[in-house]
């Protein structure tokens, strides 16, 4: 019977240290969204948008991401476009109001390395669900350029960096 709790200990610990992986997540704001009336929801990107989007994938694909995600927005399904297609990737749609969940989908795939494509109330969100505290505030709504790197060691929150593109 002690043999059979041995092994049964050894197969829970090992099975805790497989999921228990380093993550490597990238958290960016569409870019810049067309000038469009007020009661149109879900404006494409704007010229400026589509070169930063451009931009943004020169700079993220050193990174390899193993998969790409956006809300289900044409803004950000336009930004994650060019990384998706440099690494032959699908983009993978999440609920904009599911960050818990998607959160819990990233730390529990055997992907390691993300790029997740929000808005400038998601993105903040997100990355203070990864660090389990309040670091970050909302965006600015002309707040653009700027993506967060969040390193994961085993499992656990190691650090933020923030990087100008």
């Amino acid at each position: 019977m002690r043999t059979l709790a041995f092994i049964a200990l050894f197969i829970l610990c090992f099975a805790s240290v497989a999921v228990a992986q380093d993550k490597l997540i990238i958290l960016v704001r569409h870019a810049e969204k067309a000038a469009v009336a007020p009661e149109e929801p879900d404006p494409d990107l704007s010229p400026e948008g589509r070169e930063r989007a451009v931009r943004f994938m020169k700079v993220a694909k050193r990174y390899r991401p193993g998969a790409v995600y956006s809300t289900l927005y044409k803004r950000t399904r336009q930004t994650a476009e060019p990384i998706a297609a440099a690494r032959a990737k699908e983009i993978q749609i999440y609920g904009a109001a599911k960050q818990a969940e998607l959160v819990d989908r990233i730390l529990k795939s055997k992907t390691k390395r993300f790029i997740v494509v929000g808005h400038s109330n998601t993105v903040p969100f997100l990355a203070n669900l990864f660090a389990k505290k309040e670091v970050f505030r909302q965006l600015l709504d002309s707040e653009y350029g700027v993506f967060y790197v969040i390193r994961m060691r085993k499992g656990v929150f190691e650090r933020i960096e923030v990087y100008s593109y």
